[in-house]
C-alpha cells in the first residue's frame, strides 16, 4: 500500500521545525502579552465595540482606550512600594 503525502506537508515540515527554535519562543512570549492587551481592552474596557463612526473616531477611541490602559498600569507600578534593599555592613 502507498501512502500518499499530502500537498502542504512540506509546509508543514518547516513550520514544525522553525516552532522549536528560540526565536520562535521569544516570538511566542511577545504575542501573548500583545494579546493579553488586547483581551484587556476588549473585556474591561468595553472596546469590544467602537461607538465613534469613521477611521478618524475609531483611532481616537482606541488611542484613549490604551491610555486609560496605560494610566492604570503606571498607578500600580507608583502604587508599589520600592523593594526591600539589604543593609550591607562594611566592618
Amino acid at each position: 500500500m502507498h501512502l500518499v503525502r499530502d500537498v502542504n506537508e512540506a509546509a508543514r515540515d518547516v513550520a514544525r521545525a522553525l516552532a522549536k527554535t528560540e526565536a520562535f519562543e521569544q516570538s511566542r512570549r511577545d504575542r501573548k502579552r500583545v494579546e493579553m492587551l488586547f483581551a484587556h481592552l476588549k473585556r474591561i474596557l468595553r472596546l469590544a465595540r467602537l461607538r465613534l463612526r469613521g477611521p478618524c473616531g475609531a483611532q481616537d477611541e482606541f488611542t484613549l482606550a490604551a491610555i486609560a490602559q496605560n494610566l492604570k498600569r503606571l498607578a500600580k507600578l507608583v502604587a508599589r512600594p520600592p523593594p526591600a534593599v539589604a543593609a550591607v555592613c562594611v566592618a
